[in-house]
């Protein structure tokens, strides 16, 4: 019995090891493939607890959330030749585990590698499509829908199984060599608008001082005109006054408009008027007899 122990260790021991190679578990956020001497013998493995043949099957598990590739910024053109720097990212799955291994031998730095080479071409193709003002504000979104879209069917003929999930873009620059003369650009093209702004005020100007000037003028003739009516209309009421006055009492009326004259004749001391004692100008200063 003493010398069988051994022998029955080195056999549990052996029993454990295969059973070890024998099992394997796929988790909920992992996708794998059975291998048979190199090649995919089963895909679609769901989660849980399975078994193979060990020595004879291997077992490679990928993960199935969402991954990012994360791309070097890259130059690219834009319709206008202008060029621009683009720091982008994408987010990837695994869709076909068997299609992936084959692709990628299930690295996914090479899938990452991959996927990184034809978001380049893409978003070179993209932007060669498009004005700057396009990439960076107008169609940016709808950029990256279309290069979503076409990269998915691109990598579905590569058949590299994986799929996109969305890309988007971090951030557009100018190059470092094209930065200076674009600030010079947009220097020259706002001191001009601002010219064009200035000229365009001044013509307003002109036109509103016009306008006002000619209302000025409008205005004070037709207030003339309403002045000089008003006076010639107050200046015949006074003669009609004057003349129905003179009419109910021709004496008090000339007796009024003698003391008028006296009062405005003899208002300065220094005025001095020579005439004679039986001038009609005195006859109502003359003393007439008890």
């Amino acid at each position: 019995m003493k010398q069988r122990a051994p022998q029955l260790a080195l056999l549990a021991i052996a029993l454990l090891v295969v059973l070890w190679n024998s099992v394997f578990i796929v988790r909920e956020t992992q996708k794998a493939v059975l291998l048979e001497f190199g090649r995919v013998a089963k895909a679609g493995i769901a989660p849980g607890l399975h078994f193979k043949l060990p020595f004879v099957n291997q077992v490679r598990i990928f993960d199935a959330r969402i991954l990012t590739v994360d791309a070097n910024p890259s130059r690219y053109l834009t319709q206008e030749k202008k060029a621009v720097m683009v720091d982008s990212f994408a987010k990837w799955k695994v869709q076909d585990e068997k299609d992936f291994y084959s692709a990628t031998g299930g690295n996914e730095e090479r899938a990452r590698a991959l996927l990184a080479q034809r978001i380049n071409t893409g978003l070179r193709n993209q932007f060669g499509k498009r004005t700057l003002h396009d990439v960076v504000s107008g169609e940016r979104d709808q950029l990256m829908d279309e290069l979503t879209v076409l990269l998915n069917e691109t990598i579905r003929n590569d058949r590299l199984g994986i799929t996109v999930v969305d890309i988007r873009v971090k951030r557009i620059d100018l190059p470092p060599d094209v930065i200076g003369t674009a600030y010079e650009r947009m220097n020259s093209e706002r001191a001009r608008e601002a010219r064009e702004h200035r000229s365009l005020g001044k013509e307003v100007a002109e036109g509103i001082r016009a306008d006002a000037d000619r209302q000025r003028t409008v205005i004070l003739a037709e207030a003339y005109r309403e002045a000089e009516r008003l006076r010639g209309e107050g200046d015949a009421k006074a003669a009609q006054i004057y003349a129905e006055a003179y009419q109910r009492d021709p004496e008090f009326y000339a007796f009024t408009r003698r003391l008028k004259a006296y009062r405005e004749t003899f208002n300065n001391k220094s005025d001095v008027l020579l005439l004679g004692q039986d001038s009609d100008f005195f006859r109502y200063l003359k003393g007439t007899d008890p």
